[in-house]
């Protein structure tokens, strides 16, 4: 019997249309699988929670807040801002808790050839201004990503978009560039929300999301009460929600622990006990492909040369990574970006491991001298610093000199990320394969951190893109995990977990692993239980 979560090549539109409505599936299989969250802990869960409630107001706390906080979501590149964007708006799509795309806005996503996209909206959806949801929102929300002018952080995603035409009050077709079978999974990021037909100024946060904005001061808070005209019955739970910035760790975890705020995002391993001590408070970790990576950028020396590469990655501690820097609270990997709990997951790639004298023979066989190497390491990319310690000490018993330059988190980004030979990434989960491949690993992606260049990878990942059989996707994905593994300048040695703090009395909660706060979703999903 087939599943009708992956649906075989060939089905007929009218087949997969009966697939979305009859089971709430859309036709792709490319979400995350969770670990650890399978039907019997959920009944268990949801069983000792008991109904939602309604009722509530609660304060919740995120790494930061800037100036620069916005209400487009195309422009929302903070945490912050995806929290928000999930309150005020909805996307087409949307991840259900098997990280698998299920209809939102949209009723209904078909295609015969994973090229051209045939779309129906719901009915009776409305802005929190009273307009209704048409088509021409959603081609206006969608084709600004392609204008220079948006600044969209998706225009790289959205050069899929060929054309996006209305074909009827509550229809609309999406023609992409090639075959990809993960539009309905992309469609459900936050960037891609459906605004009104129109919008430029964006001070209101007029959309169709769970919650309707009340204030909003950039770089200070966010407060928003609940739309009591929400297209899903029921929901949302909480009356008002107000979201702040608290930079430093340590002070958002003293706010929990008094509490000032009722949840906090981004609780570092070292935390974990304090906040266990308390019977009012629980630490929820979220397995997920979160990761910080050395980069040894392919178009200087010596990083390129594969000796000095394939040095580097057997100098990695990564049980001692796992257990010093994250406190367990990790999964061991293996310079590759897809996680053991992904679908694509190649799990035959032999693990690389700890191998001084094989260290030490790739760097002699690089001509490596005593010159002092300098690692750039900043706390902007979580556990870089320690991780350079440890390189750095195991590079002087393998015969590599290397000087850790710690650099801070301010301005990280934009002045040392890919600047020099040897440094530090640190990249946030993505809901497929091909997102992270297209975004971090393609040959001209602007995020290329190595700079590495593969004709075979750049060619699998298309193949990949657009085709429909699941074993064979799967086999492709596995190549290319293999290629970036032995030839990419990127060693990750571990899978960070998403570690966040919550009020007990807060319920409703379940793993998200693309990001903290459920995904940063959580608006819609918890209820308060006195």
């Amino acid at each position: 019997m087939e599943d009708s979560r992956n649906p075989p090549r060939g089905l007929s539109r009218r087949t997969l249309l009966g697939a979305a409505l009859g089971t709430g599936v859309v036709v792709t299989a490319g979400g995350l699988l969770l670990p650890g969250d399978g039907p019997v802990r959920r009944a268990l869960r949801e069983a000792a929670e008991g109904p939602p409630r309604q009722g509530g107001r609660i304060r919740a706390a995120c790494m930061s807040l800037s100036t620069g906080d916005t209400l487009d979501p195309a422009k929302g590149s903070l945490s912050s801002d995806y929290v928000r964007h999930f309150m005020l708006y909805n996307c087409l799509t949307e991840l259900d808790r098997d990280q698998r795309a299920v209809p939102s806005l949209a009723q209904a996503i078909e295609s015969d050839d994973q090229a051209l996209w045939h779309i129906t909206l719901r009915k009776g959806v409305t802005f929190h201004d009273g307009k209704s949801l048409t088509s021409a929102d959603v081609v206006y929300s969608l084709l600004r990503h392609k204008n220079p002018a948006t600044a969209s952080k998706l225009a790289a995603i959205a050069e899929q978009f060929t054309a996006i035409e209305a074909t009827g009050p509550l229809t609309l077709t999406i023609q992409l560039a090639g075959p990809n079978a993960d539009l309905p999974v992309m469609l459900a990021q936050s960037h891609f929300a459906i605004i009104a037909d129109g919008e430029k100024r964006f001070t209101g946060g007029n959309g169709t999301g769970p919650y309707r904005m009340t204030a909003f001061t950039p770089g200070v808070r966010t407060l928003v009460q609940r739309n009591r005209n929400y297209w899903k019955p029921g929901k949302p739970y909480l009356d008002e929600i107000e979201l702040i910035g608290i930079p430093d760790e340590v002070s958002r975890v003293n706010a929990l622990l008094s509490g000032d705020v009722h949840m906090v995002l981004a609780v570092n391993a070292r935390s974990t006990q304090r906040i266990a001590g308390s019977a009012r408070h629980i630490v929820r970790e979220t397995p997920s492909s979160l990761y910080s990576n050395l980069i040894m950028r392919q178009d200087q020396l010596p990083t390129s040369n594969p000796h000095f590469v394939a040095g580097i990655k057997q100098m990695m501690d990564r049980p001692l990574i796992k257990r010093a820097l994250f406190r367990d609270y990790a999964t061991i990997a293996n310079d590759q970006p897809i996680p053991p709990f992904h679908p694509y997951y190649r799990a035959d790639l032999p693990q690389t491991t700890l191998d001084l004298d094989k260290a030490r023979w790739h760097f002699a066989k690089a001509g490596i001298g005593t010159a002092r190497l300098p690692i750039f390491a900043s706390p902007a990319a979580e556990g870089s610093v320690d991780m350079a310690s440890i390189l750095q000490e195991y590079g002087a018993r393998a015969g590599l000199n290397l000087a850790v330059n710690r650099v801070p988190a301010d301005g990280y980004w934009s002045t040392h990320w890919m600047k020099h030979p040897l440094g530090f990434g640190n990249t946030n989960p993505r809901p497929t394969a091909d997102l992270i491949f297209s975004l971090f690993y393609k040959s001209d992606a602007a995020w290329n951190e190595s700079g590495w260049k593969n004709p075979r990878f750049d060619s699998l990942l298309l193949e990949a893109r657009g085709e429909a059989d699941e074993a064979r996707r799967k086999q492709l994905y596995g190549e290319m995990q293999g290629l970036v593994r032995d030839h990419c300048g990127v060693g990750i040695p571990v899978f960070i977990s998403l570690l966040d703090g919550y009020d007990r009395r807060l319920k409703g909660w379940y793993p998200v692993p693309l990001g903290g706060f459920m995904g940063y979703g959580f608006a819609e999903h918890l209820w308060w239980e006195d």
